[in-house]
C-alpha cells in the first residue's frame, strides 16, 4: 500500500498489523533527546518547530552523508526510549511513528483513541532505507548533531505496520502464531 504524508484519518483506519507500506512525502526524524524538548515546549505553550498534524515522525540519528547524497545510513532506533513523549505528541496531531521494537500499553492506547500508527523499518538495512530519503534538512536542535530534528522528503519508504487503531500488534500476533500448537 503506497501512503503520502500528511496522513488523513481515512489513510490509518485502512491500515492493519502486518501491512507493508511504501511512504512518500515528508516525514521528520527526533530520538529521545529531541522528543524531551518537543514536550517541554508544549509544557511551556510555544509552538513546535514544526506542525505535526498528520505527520511521521522517523526514531533516527542517521550517518553524516557522503558527497551527492542526501544522508548517510538512517536504520531505525530503538521506539520505547521514546514512549514517555509519544502520548502527548499523538494527542497534539502525530499521526505514525517509525522505528523498531515494541510499544508500551500506554502507546498503544493513544494510537488507538486517536488514529495513529506504529510502523517498524527494518533494522540492519540502513543503507537501503536511506536511498529513499531524498532531501534531508535539520530544522531544530542542531546542537544533538544525530539526533536533530531533521525534515526529510521519502519516496517509497518501506515499513511495515506494527500497532493499528484497532489494537492489533504485529510482534504479538507472531509469538503467539509461532508459540502455537498445531
Amino acid at each position: 500500500m503506497k501512503l503520502t504524508t500528511p496522513l488523513k484519518d481515512s489513510d490509518i483506519e485502512n491500515l492493519k498489523a502486518g501491512d507493508t507500506v511504501l511512504i512518500s512525502g515528508i516525514i521528520y526524524t527526533a530520538r529521545d533527546a529531541a522528543h524531551a524538548r518537543l514536550v517541554k515546549l508544549l509544557d511551556e505553550g510555544k509552538d513546535l518547530p514544526f506542525n505535526p498534524k498528520g505527520q511521521i515522525m522517523y526514531y533516527v540519528g542517521p550517518t553524516p552523508a557522503k558527497p551527492g547524497n542526501a544522508i548517510g545510513s538512517a536504520g531505525p532506533t530503538t521506539s520505547y526510549r521514546m514512549d514517555p513523549y509519544a502520548p502527548r505528541l499523538i494527542e497534539v496531531g502525530l499521526k505514525g511513528m517509525i522505528g523498531k521494537g515494541a510499544r508500551s500499553d500506554e502507546v498503544k492506547e493513544y494510537i488507538k483513541k486517536h488514529k495513529a500508527v506504529y510502523f517498524a523499518a527494518v533494522g540492519g538495512a540502513a543503507a537501503l532505507i536511506a536511498k529513499s530519503i531524498k532531501k534531508a534538512e535539520v530544522i531544530a536542535y542542531d546542537d544533538l548533531g544525530a539526533e536533530a530534528i531533521r525534515k526529510m522528503e521519502v519516496v517509497d519508504f518501506p515499513a511495515i505496520v506494527i500497532n493499528d487503531i484497532h489494537g492489533n500488534d504485529l510482534y504479538e500476533m507472531g509469538q503467539k502464531e509461532f508459540n502455537r500448537e498445531d
